[in-house]
């Protein structure tokens, strides 16, 4: 069973916490129900997230046992393929004006990321994974939830679920199945 990740080669400065080295995108997910109460833990980190005026203009929706299928052939192909064993399928919808006076909210998508991360950071802390797809039928998917387009985008599809051993993937797909690095500091952050 290879479910063991080797995250040593991510280089980091002294003192981040293990929880952002170690959050990662994986393909390799079980059958396993997730309990309501950490479903709900999960989604109520979210709700916490900063946002512009304090807009929180993300919606989450989720599949239950009954709706997966529909979620899951809202993905495109690829992304199926690995999907269909994970346990929740869900979608992440910005409204695109502030409630409080119509404007376009520029940062709706910003802070629906924010919300995103907090989401993820909660699933890493009860034992589950995470991972964010852009590879989803967004116009499908807004027809699906009954979206109104001119309030609503779909930003981004995503599972929550448990890891699996990586000997369940195809060999192509293990190939992928690897944490990988980012960019140094210093490319990303400069003090001037």
């Amino acid at each position: 069973m290879t479910t063991h990740l080797d995250f040593s080669a991510r280089e980091t400065a002294s003192g981040v916490n293990s929880l952002f080295i170690e959050r990662w995108s994986p393909r390799a997910f079980q059958p396993h129900v997730i309990e309501a109460d950490v479903l709900t833990r999960i989604m109520d980190a979210a709700r916490w997230s900063p946002s512009c005026f304090n807009a929180q203009p993300w919606r989450f929706y989720t599949s239950t046992a009954g709706t997966f299928d529909d979620f899951l052939n809202l993905l495109v192909e690829g992304n199926q393929a690995w999907a269909k064993d994970t346990s929740v399928i869900g979608f992440l919808i910005g409204q695109k004006h502030f409630e409080h006076n119509g404007k376009p909210n520029a940062y709706s998508a910003f802070d629906s990321g924010a919300a995103w991360m907090s989401l993820t950071m909660q699933a890493r802390m009860e034992g589950l994974y995470t991972h964010g797809m852009g590879g989803i039928k967004a116009p499908e998917v807004a027809d699906y939830l009954k979206l109104d387009t001119q309030k609503f985008e779909v930003i981004m599809g995503f599972t929550i679920g448990k890891l699996a051993d990586l000997d369940s993937l195809s060999d192509e797909q293990r190939g992928n199945e690897v944490p990988n690095d980012r960019k140094a500091l210093e490319q990303i952050w400069q003090q001037i």
